[in-house]
Protein backbone atom coordinates (compact mmCIF):
# COMPACT_ATOMS: atom_id res chain seq x y z
CA UNK A 1 0.00 0.00 0.00
CA UNK A 2 1.53 3.28 -1.13
CA UNK A 3 0.72 6.96 -1.46
CA UNK A 4 0.80 6.53 -5.24
CA UNK A 5 -1.81 3.78 -5.11
CA UNK A 6 -4.00 6.06 -3.03
CA UNK A 7 -3.61 8.94 -5.48
CA UNK A 8 -4.61 6.63 -8.33
CA UNK A 9 -7.99 6.05 -6.64
CA UNK A 10 -8.94 9.67 -7.37
CA UNK A 11 -9.48 8.72 -11.01
CA UNK A 12 -12.16 6.24 -9.93
CA UNK A 13 -13.74 8.28 -7.11
CA UNK A 14 -13.12 12.02 -7.23
CA UNK A 15 -12.67 13.75 -3.89
CA UNK A 16 -15.31 16.34 -4.78
CA UNK A 17 -17.88 13.54 -5.34
CA UNK A 18 -18.10 13.08 -1.56
CA UNK A 19 -20.13 16.27 -1.34
CA UNK A 20 -23.10 14.50 -2.87
CA UNK A 21 -26.13 13.73 -0.78
CA UNK A 22 -29.67 13.13 -1.90
CA UNK A 23 -32.04 10.48 -0.54
CA UNK A 24 -32.35 7.43 -2.75
CA UNK A 25 -35.48 7.50 -4.99
CA UNK A 26 -36.96 4.57 -3.07
CA UNK A 27 -35.48 5.43 0.32
CA UNK A 28 -36.92 3.35 3.12
CA UNK A 29 -39.14 4.97 5.72
CA UNK A 30 -36.73 5.91 8.56
CA UNK A 31 -39.39 5.08 11.15
CA UNK A 32 -39.70 1.58 9.69
CA UNK A 33 -35.93 1.18 10.12
CA UNK A 34 -36.26 2.20 13.78
CA UNK A 35 -39.10 -0.25 14.28
CA UNK A 36 -37.04 -3.02 12.71
CA UNK A 37 -34.06 -2.30 14.98
CA UNK A 38 -36.42 -2.47 17.97
CA UNK A 39 -37.28 -6.11 17.28
CA UNK A 40 -34.12 -7.33 19.06
CA UNK A 41 -34.55 -4.93 22.01
CA UNK A 42 -36.42 -5.12 25.29
CA UNK A 43 -39.93 -3.91 24.33
CA UNK A 44 -40.57 -2.18 27.66
CA UNK A 45 -37.64 0.15 26.99
CA UNK A 46 -38.55 1.18 23.44
CA UNK A 47 -40.78 4.11 24.60
CA UNK A 48 -37.79 5.46 26.52
CA UNK A 49 -35.58 5.12 23.46
CA UNK A 50 -38.02 7.02 21.25
CA UNK A 51 -38.47 9.69 23.92
CA UNK A 52 -34.74 10.28 24.09
CA UNK A 53 -34.41 10.42 20.30
CA UNK A 54 -37.30 12.86 20.07
CA UNK A 55 -35.58 15.52 22.20
CA UNK A 56 -33.77 17.13 19.25
CA UNK A 57 -32.40 16.37 15.77
CA UNK A 58 -28.97 15.81 17.35
CA UNK A 59 -30.42 13.32 19.86
CA UNK A 60 -32.24 11.59 16.97
CA UNK A 61 -28.96 11.36 15.04
CA UNK A 62 -27.23 9.69 17.99
CA UNK A 63 -29.81 6.91 17.96
CA UNK A 64 -30.03 6.59 14.18
CA UNK A 65 -26.79 4.82 13.21
CA UNK A 66 -28.81 2.18 11.37
CA UNK A 67 -30.60 4.83 9.29
CA UNK A 68 -27.37 6.58 8.34
CA UNK A 69 -25.71 3.29 7.42
CA UNK A 70 -28.63 2.59 5.09
CA UNK A 71 -28.17 6.04 3.52
CA UNK A 72 -24.39 5.84 3.23
CA UNK A 73 -24.59 2.76 1.03
CA UNK A 74 -25.61 5.15 -1.77
CA UNK A 75 -22.54 7.40 -1.36
CA UNK A 76 -19.13 7.04 -3.07
CA UNK A 77 -16.34 4.99 -1.44
CA UNK A 78 -12.77 4.25 -2.44
CA UNK A 79 -12.87 0.59 -1.41
CA UNK A 80 -10.26 1.04 1.33
CA UNK A 81 -11.37 -0.73 4.50
CA UNK A 82 -10.38 -0.02 8.09
CA UNK A 83 -11.66 -1.23 11.44
CA UNK A 84 -14.54 1.25 11.47
CA UNK A 85 -16.26 2.49 14.61
CA UNK A 86 -19.65 2.31 12.87
CA UNK A 87 -21.26 4.91 15.13
CA UNK A 88 -18.66 7.64 14.92
CA UNK A 89 -20.31 10.79 16.28
CA UNK A 90 -18.68 13.39 18.50
CA UNK A 91 -20.28 12.08 21.73
CA UNK A 92 -18.60 8.71 21.25
CA UNK A 93 -15.19 10.18 22.06
CA UNK A 94 -13.95 10.83 25.57
CA UNK A 95 -11.22 10.50 28.17
CA UNK A 96 -10.58 7.42 30.27
CA UNK A 97 -7.85 5.83 32.36
CA UNK A 98 -5.71 3.11 30.79
CA UNK A 99 -4.79 -0.01 32.81
CA UNK A 100 -1.56 1.86 33.62
CA UNK A 101 -3.76 4.69 35.00
CA UNK A 102 -2.71 7.16 32.31
CA UNK A 103 -5.53 9.42 31.10
CA UNK A 104 -6.04 9.34 27.31
CA UNK A 105 -8.58 10.77 24.85
CA UNK A 106 -9.97 8.23 22.40
CA UNK A 107 -12.99 6.63 20.77
CA UNK A 108 -15.09 4.94 23.44
CA UNK A 109 -18.04 3.21 21.76
CA UNK A 110 -17.66 0.11 19.59
CA UNK A 111 -21.08 -1.56 19.52
CA UNK A 112 -21.17 -1.22 15.70
CA UNK A 113 -17.49 -1.78 14.90
CA UNK A 114 -16.65 -3.78 11.77
CA UNK A 115 -14.07 -3.72 8.96
CA UNK A 116 -15.70 -1.21 6.62
CA UNK A 117 -15.25 2.00 4.62
CA UNK A 118 -13.23 4.70 6.36
CA UNK A 119 -15.38 7.36 4.66
CA UNK A 120 -18.49 6.25 6.58
CA UNK A 121 -16.94 7.01 9.97
CA UNK A 122 -15.68 10.39 8.80
CA UNK A 123 -18.99 11.46 7.24
CA UNK A 124 -20.93 10.47 10.36
CA UNK A 125 -18.48 12.42 12.51
CA UNK A 126 -18.75 15.51 10.29
CA UNK A 127 -22.55 15.44 10.26
CA UNK A 128 -22.60 15.20 14.05
CA UNK A 129 -20.62 18.45 14.30
CA UNK A 130 -23.08 20.31 12.07
CA UNK A 131 -26.00 19.09 14.20
CA UNK A 132 -24.21 19.96 17.43
CA UNK A 133 -23.47 23.46 16.12
CA UNK A 134 -27.14 23.91 15.26
CA UNK A 135 -28.19 22.63 18.69
CA UNK A 136 -25.88 25.21 20.28
CA UNK A 137 -27.36 28.05 18.23
CA UNK A 138 -24.22 28.58 16.15
CA UNK A 139 -26.00 28.89 12.80
CA UNK A 140 -27.79 26.50 10.49
CA UNK A 141 -25.34 26.73 7.60
CA UNK A 142 -22.17 26.65 9.67
CA UNK A 143 -19.85 23.75 8.85
CA UNK A 144 -16.51 25.02 10.18
CA UNK A 145 -16.28 22.37 12.91
CA UNK A 146 -17.18 19.61 10.44
CA UNK A 147 -14.52 20.79 8.01
CA UNK A 148 -12.00 21.11 10.85
CA UNK A 149 -12.60 17.48 11.87
CA UNK A 150 -12.01 16.27 8.30
CA UNK A 151 -8.93 18.47 7.81
CA UNK A 152 -7.48 17.19 11.08
CA UNK A 153 -8.11 13.61 9.98
CA UNK A 154 -6.39 14.26 6.65
CA UNK A 155 -3.36 15.99 8.20
CA UNK A 156 -2.83 13.42 10.94
CA UNK A 157 -3.37 10.50 8.57
CA UNK A 158 -0.43 11.76 6.51
CA UNK A 159 1.72 11.93 9.66
CA UNK A 160 1.20 8.18 10.18
CA UNK A 161 2.66 7.32 6.76
CA UNK A 162 6.19 7.92 8.05
CA UNK A 163 5.73 5.82 11.20
CA UNK A 164 6.67 2.19 11.64
CA UNK A 165 3.84 -0.25 12.42
CA UNK A 166 4.88 -0.27 16.10
CA UNK A 167 5.05 3.52 16.29
CA UNK A 168 1.56 3.80 14.80
CA UNK A 169 0.25 1.15 17.21
CA UNK A 170 1.72 2.88 20.27
CA UNK A 171 0.45 6.36 19.31
CA UNK A 172 -2.07 7.91 21.70
CA UNK A 173 -3.50 11.28 22.68
CA UNK A 174 -2.65 12.10 26.28
CA UNK A 175 -5.13 14.29 28.14
CA UNK A 176 -2.37 16.20 29.91
CA UNK A 177 -0.89 17.20 26.54
CA UNK A 178 -4.33 18.36 25.39
CA UNK A 179 -4.66 20.62 28.44
CA UNK A 180 -1.12 21.95 27.96
CA UNK A 181 -1.93 22.91 24.35
CA UNK A 182 -5.23 24.67 25.13
CA UNK A 183 -5.06 28.42 24.46
CA UNK A 184 -8.49 29.10 25.93
CA UNK A 185 -7.46 29.60 29.57
CA UNK A 186 -11.00 29.49 30.97
CA UNK A 187 -11.77 26.25 29.13
CA UNK A 188 -8.43 24.78 30.22
CA UNK A 189 -9.32 25.59 33.82
CA UNK A 190 -12.73 23.90 33.46
CA UNK A 191 -11.21 20.78 31.89
CA UNK A 192 -8.54 20.49 34.58
CA UNK A 193 -11.19 20.79 37.28
CA UNK A 194 -13.27 18.05 35.66
CA UNK A 195 -10.24 15.79 35.26
CA UNK A 196 -9.15 16.20 38.87
CA UNK A 197 -12.71 15.67 40.12
CA UNK A 198 -13.02 12.39 38.23
CA UNK A 199 -9.57 11.12 39.18
CA UNK A 200 -10.49 11.48 42.84
CA UNK A 201 -13.72 9.48 42.43
CA UNK A 202 -12.84 5.94 43.43
CA UNK A 203 -15.22 3.04 42.93
CA UNK A 204 -15.22 2.21 46.64
CA UNK A 205 -15.61 5.73 48.04
CA UNK A 206 -17.81 7.41 45.42
CA UNK A 207 -19.70 5.02 43.13
CA UNK A 208 -20.27 2.11 45.52
CA UNK A 209 -22.30 4.15 48.10
CA UNK A 210 -24.37 5.75 45.31
CA UNK A 211 -25.15 2.56 43.42
CA UNK A 212 -25.83 0.18 46.31
CA UNK A 213 -27.83 -0.21 49.50
CA UNK A 214 -28.06 -2.70 52.35
CA UNK A 215 -31.21 -4.81 52.58
CA UNK A 216 -31.81 -7.60 55.10
CA UNK A 217 -28.13 -7.71 55.92
CA UNK A 218 -26.93 -8.02 52.33
CA UNK A 219 -25.57 -5.52 49.81
CA UNK A 220 -27.61 -5.02 46.64
CA UNK A 221 -27.73 -2.62 43.70
CA UNK A 222 -30.06 0.29 44.38
CA UNK A 223 -33.11 0.48 42.08
CA UNK A 224 -33.64 3.77 40.28
CA UNK A 225 -36.37 3.04 37.70
CA UNK A 226 -36.60 3.38 34.77
CA UNK A 227 -32.80 3.70 34.56
CA UNK A 228 -31.68 0.98 37.01
CA UNK A 229 -33.95 -1.86 38.12
CA UNK A 230 -34.04 -5.55 38.97
CA UNK A 231 -35.93 -7.89 36.67
CA UNK A 232 -38.91 -9.65 38.24
CA UNK A 233 -37.53 -13.10 37.43
CA UNK A 234 -34.36 -14.35 39.14
CA UNK A 235 -31.31 -13.71 36.96
CA UNK A 236 -28.48 -14.37 39.43
CA UNK A 237 -27.95 -17.97 38.27
CA UNK A 238 -28.02 -16.94 34.62
CA UNK A 239 -25.58 -14.11 35.23
CA UNK A 240 -23.17 -16.38 37.07
CA UNK A 241 -23.28 -18.74 34.08
CA UNK A 242 -22.50 -15.78 31.79
CA UNK A 243 -19.64 -14.66 34.03
CA UNK A 244 -18.15 -18.14 33.86
CA UNK A 245 -18.20 -18.00 30.05
CA UNK A 246 -16.83 -14.45 30.18
CA UNK A 247 -13.94 -15.58 32.36
CA UNK A 248 -12.71 -17.84 29.57
CA UNK A 249 -12.38 -14.83 27.22
CA UNK A 250 -9.84 -13.14 29.51
CA UNK A 251 -6.06 -13.66 29.48
CA UNK A 252 -5.01 -16.05 32.22
CA UNK A 253 -3.54 -13.43 34.56
CA UNK A 254 -6.79 -11.42 34.39
CA UNK A 255 -8.80 -14.52 35.18
CA UNK A 256 -6.71 -14.77 38.34
CA UNK A 257 -7.62 -11.17 39.17
CA UNK A 258 -11.32 -11.73 38.46
CA UNK A 259 -11.28 -14.83 40.68
CA UNK A 260 -10.57 -12.64 43.68
CA UNK A 261 -14.13 -11.31 43.41
CA UNK A 262 -17.46 -13.08 43.96
CA UNK A 263 -20.85 -12.32 42.44
CA UNK A 264 -23.20 -10.25 44.65
CA UNK A 265 -26.01 -8.76 42.52
CA UNK A 266 -27.03 -7.62 39.05
CA UNK A 267 -29.65 -5.27 37.61
CA UNK A 268 -30.69 -3.77 34.30
CA UNK A 269 -29.04 -0.42 33.56
CA UNK A 270 -30.30 1.82 30.75
CA UNK A 271 -27.51 3.63 28.91
CA UNK A 272 -27.18 6.22 26.14
CA UNK A 273 -29.65 6.80 23.31
CA UNK A 274 -28.85 4.36 20.52
CA UNK A 275 -28.29 1.56 23.04
CA UNK A 276 -31.58 1.95 24.88
CA UNK A 277 -33.50 -1.30 24.70
CA UNK A 278 -30.51 -3.58 24.26
CA UNK A 279 -29.98 -5.85 27.26
CA UNK A 280 -27.50 -4.11 29.50
CA UNK A 281 -26.71 -5.16 33.06
CA UNK A 282 -24.68 -3.71 35.87
CA UNK A 283 -23.03 -6.47 37.91
CA UNK A 284 -21.64 -6.03 41.42
CA UNK A 285 -18.74 -8.24 42.51
CA UNK A 286 -16.99 -8.07 45.88
CA UNK A 287 -13.63 -9.30 47.12
CA UNK A 288 -13.40 -11.25 50.36
CA UNK A 289 -12.20 -8.13 52.16
CA UNK A 290 -15.10 -5.98 50.90
CA UNK A 291 -13.68 -4.20 47.86
CA UNK A 292 -16.25 -3.68 45.06
CA UNK A 293 -15.91 -4.19 41.32
CA UNK A 294 -18.70 -3.13 38.93
CA UNK A 295 -18.94 -4.69 35.49
CA UNK A 296 -21.20 -3.70 32.63
CA UNK A 297 -22.55 -6.65 30.60
CA UNK A 298 -24.03 -5.29 27.38
CA UNK A 299 -25.78 -7.15 24.58
CA UNK A 300 -24.00 -7.17 21.23
CA UNK A 301 -26.25 -7.47 18.18
CA UNK A 302 -25.47 -7.43 14.47
CA UNK A 303 -23.49 -4.32 13.52
CA UNK A 304 -25.41 -1.72 11.51
CA UNK A 305 -22.57 -2.06 8.97
CA UNK A 306 -22.98 -5.80 8.43
CA UNK A 307 -25.68 -5.66 5.70
CA UNK A 308 -23.32 -3.58 3.55
CA UNK A 309 -19.86 -5.04 4.34
CA UNK A 310 -20.60 -8.64 5.28
CA UNK A 311 -20.69 -10.60 8.51
CA UNK A 312 -17.76 -10.64 10.87
CA UNK A 313 -16.09 -13.96 11.65
CA UNK A 314 -16.46 -13.38 15.38
CA UNK A 315 -19.21 -13.88 17.96
CA UNK A 316 -20.77 -10.37 18.20
CA UNK A 317 -19.43 -9.77 21.71
CA UNK A 318 -15.98 -10.81 20.52
CA UNK A 319 -16.44 -8.59 17.44
CA UNK A 320 -16.85 -5.57 19.73
CA UNK A 321 -13.85 -6.54 21.86
CA UNK A 322 -11.55 -7.22 18.90
CA UNK A 323 -12.64 -4.01 17.15
CA UNK A 324 -12.00 -2.01 20.29
CA UNK A 325 -8.56 -3.51 20.79
CA UNK A 326 -7.67 -2.84 17.17
CA UNK A 327 -8.55 0.84 17.32
CA UNK A 328 -8.14 2.10 20.90
CA UNK A 329 -4.72 3.11 22.20
CA UNK A 330 -5.46 1.14 25.38
CA UNK A 331 -8.47 -0.94 26.36
CA UNK A 332 -10.19 -1.81 29.62
CA UNK A 333 -8.48 -4.35 31.85
CA UNK A 334 -11.65 -6.47 32.11
CA UNK A 335 -12.75 -6.27 28.46
CA UNK A 336 -14.18 -9.61 27.34
CA UNK A 337 -17.24 -11.35 25.91
CA UNK A 338 -19.88 -13.91 26.83
CA UNK A 339 -23.32 -15.23 25.93
CA UNK A 340 -26.40 -16.43 27.78
CA UNK A 341 -28.09 -19.81 27.55
CA UNK A 342 -30.43 -18.49 24.85
CA UNK A 343 -27.47 -17.67 22.62
CA UNK A 344 -27.68 -13.88 23.06
CA UNK A 345 -24.20 -12.40 22.85
CA UNK A 346 -22.64 -9.76 25.11
CA UNK A 347 -19.42 -7.92 25.81
CA UNK A 348 -18.16 -7.00 29.27
CA UNK A 349 -16.15 -4.09 30.63
CA UNK A 350 -15.70 -2.14 33.84
CA UNK A 351 -18.35 0.39 34.78
CA UNK A 352 -17.31 3.98 35.51
CA UNK A 353 -13.57 3.51 35.68
CA UNK A 354 -12.49 7.17 35.34
CA UNK A 355 -14.50 8.00 32.22
CA UNK A 356 -14.91 11.67 31.25
CA UNK A 357 -17.15 13.02 28.49
CA UNK A 358 -17.05 16.55 27.08
CA UNK A 359 -20.12 18.74 27.62
CA UNK A 360 -20.88 19.51 23.98
CA UNK A 361 -24.00 21.58 24.78
CA UNK A 362 -21.97 24.42 26.30
CA UNK A 363 -19.32 24.72 23.59
CA UNK A 364 -18.82 27.93 21.66
CA UNK A 365 -17.91 27.79 17.98
CA UNK A 366 -14.21 28.09 18.78
CA UNK A 367 -14.31 25.31 21.35
CA UNK A 368 -16.33 23.07 19.07
CA UNK A 369 -13.68 23.49 16.36
CA UNK A 370 -10.92 22.59 18.82
CA UNK A 371 -12.88 19.51 19.87
CA UNK A 372 -13.38 18.65 16.19
CA UNK A 373 -9.61 18.79 15.66
CA UNK A 374 -9.13 16.31 18.50
CA UNK A 375 -11.78 13.92 17.21
CA UNK A 376 -10.35 13.98 13.68
CA UNK A 377 -6.89 13.33 15.06
CA UNK A 378 -8.04 10.36 17.13
CA UNK A 379 -10.08 8.87 14.29
CA UNK A 380 -7.06 9.07 11.96
CA UNK A 381 -4.95 7.24 14.54
CA UNK A 382 -7.63 4.55 14.95
CA UNK A 383 -7.91 3.99 11.19
CA UNK A 384 -4.13 4.03 10.68
CA UNK A 385 -3.28 1.35 13.26
CA UNK A 386 -3.72 -1.58 10.84
CA UNK A 387 -1.75 -0.05 7.95
CA UNK A 388 -4.23 1.90 5.81
CA UNK A 389 -2.48 5.28 6.23
CA UNK A 390 -0.54 5.37 2.90
CA UNK A 391 -3.60 4.59 0.78
CA UNK A 392 -5.92 6.99 2.60
CA UNK A 393 -3.32 9.77 2.82
CA UNK A 394 -2.46 9.39 -0.86
CA UNK A 395 -6.10 9.66 -1.81
CA UNK A 396 -6.73 12.69 0.42
CA UNK A 397 -3.65 14.65 -0.63
CA UNK A 398 -2.57 17.93 0.93
CA UNK A 399 -5.32 20.24 -0.31
CA UNK A 400 -8.77 20.99 1.10
CA UNK A 401 -10.86 19.46 -1.69
CA UNK A 402 -11.99 16.46 0.34
CA UNK A 403 -12.47 18.53 3.53
CA UNK A 404 -14.81 20.92 1.76
CA UNK A 405 -16.73 18.12 0.06
CA UNK A 406 -17.45 16.25 3.30
CA UNK A 407 -18.40 19.50 5.05
CA UNK A 408 -20.93 20.12 2.26
CA UNK A 409 -22.23 16.56 2.66
CA UNK A 410 -22.54 17.11 6.42
CA UNK A 411 -24.73 20.18 5.92
CA UNK A 412 -27.04 18.30 3.58
CA UNK A 413 -27.22 15.24 5.81
CA UNK A 414 -27.99 17.41 8.83
CA UNK A 415 -31.02 18.70 6.88
CA UNK A 416 -32.03 15.08 6.21
CA UNK A 417 -31.70 14.26 9.90
CA UNK A 418 -33.98 17.16 10.80
CA UNK A 419 -36.58 15.83 8.36
CA UNK A 420 -36.27 12.33 9.85
CA UNK A 421 -36.59 13.77 13.35
CA UNK A 422 -39.83 15.47 12.28
CA UNK A 423 -41.04 12.10 10.99
CA UNK A 424 -40.33 10.62 14.44
CA UNK A 425 -42.35 13.35 16.13
CA UNK A 426 -45.23 12.68 13.75
CA UNK A 427 -45.04 8.93 14.45
CA UNK A 428 -45.21 9.64 18.18
CA UNK A 429 -48.10 12.10 17.77
CA UNK A 430 -50.07 9.57 15.70
CA UNK A 431 -49.32 6.86 18.30
CA UNK A 432 -47.49 4.74 15.73
CA UNK A 433 -44.62 4.68 18.22
CA UNK A 434 -45.00 4.60 22.02
CA UNK A 435 -43.09 7.20 24.01
CA UNK A 436 -41.89 7.80 27.53
CA UNK A 437 -40.79 11.34 28.40
CA UNK A 438 -38.15 11.87 31.08
CA UNK A 439 -37.89 14.91 33.31
CA UNK A 440 -35.00 17.22 32.50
Amino acid sequence: MTLEAGRALRAQVSRSSHAQWAPAPERRDPIAILEESGQTRMPDLLPLRYGRMARSPFAFFRGAAQIMAYDLQHTPVTGIRVQACGDCHLCNFGAFATPERRLVFDLNDFDETLPAAWEWDLKRLAASFVLAARANGLGRRRSEAAQTAVASYREHMRSFVALSPLEAWYASVDVQSIMDEMQDSEWRKQVRKEVHRNLKRSIAEHHFPRLTQESDGRIEIRDNPPLVYHLPEPVAERMQFMLGTYRQSLPEERRDLLDRYRFVDCAVKVVGIGSVGTRCFIVLLMSDDGHPLFLQVKQANQSVLEPYFGADQHHHGQRVVVGQRRTQAASDLFLGWTQDRLGRQYYVRQLRDVKISADISTMTGRRLRRYAELCGRVLARAHARLGAAPLIAGYLGRGESFDQAVAEFALAYADQTEADHSALLQAIASERLPVMWEED
